[in-house]
């Protein structure tokens, strides 16, 4: 069995992880995440016996989303993953490939990522066109996995709307890293 390597993008969202599983805390953004974890993978000599698994939060671009896996929680496991910063449109009609979505999984739940922390309701209805979450990190994890070959799971536990609560993460996050935490307790221990 692989030895899962869990990436978040901050410290409060995994500080409940139990001890003996290694983490990389990124900092916020698809930049910062990229940068941490590619320079953290590039040090390992062990990819091949590793899963990356990024723990995190995300905000719901529909309303219901507070169930998820095993029913509960609103913890998700996505099964595909789109950079919704990009007009991969363009990019295509310019005769290259964008690579602005990657199937991770067989879960039916899209993460939208994005340098945008989403609180305008005109923004989460775009975004809800083609995904259920948003986030900041999970497609630029999903995309240094894949380069460095080593399988990746995103896991995503709903803290808020995407709406103007989005604002009152700080206050939310424990939460989320109470029930994120469990759930590696369960899954990666």
């Amino acid at each position: 069995m692989p030895r899962p390597l869990v990436v978040a993008a901050a410290r409060s969202e995994v500080a409940h992880v139990p001890a003996g599983i290694d983490v990389v805390v990124t900092g916020i953004g698809k930049t910062a995440a990229a940068t941490a974890l590619t320079r953290h993978l590039a040090g390992r000599s062990d990819l091949a016996d590793l899963v990356v698994v990024n723990l995190g939060t995300a905000g719901a671009l529909h309303d219901g989303l507070d169930g998820g896996l095993d029913g509960e929680y609103g913890l998700h496991e996505i099964g595909t993953v789109l950079n919704h910063d990009i007009n991969g449109d363009a990019i295509r009609a310019l005769g290259h490939d964008p690579r602005d979505r990657f199937v991770i999984g067989e879960s039916p739940t899209v993460l939208a990522t994005g340098d945008v922390f989403v609180t305008d309701p005109v923004v989460r209805a775009r975004l809800a066109e083609q995904a259920q979450l948003v986030d900041m990190e999970g497609y630029a994890v999903a995309y240094v996995a894949q380069e460095f070959g080593v399988p990746v799971r995103l896991v995503k536990h709903v803290s808020d709307n995407a709406d103007e609560g989005a604002l009152e993460w700080v206050a939310l996050v424990d939460r989320s890293a109470r029930i994120l935490g469990e759930w590696a307790a369960t899954h990666l221990g």
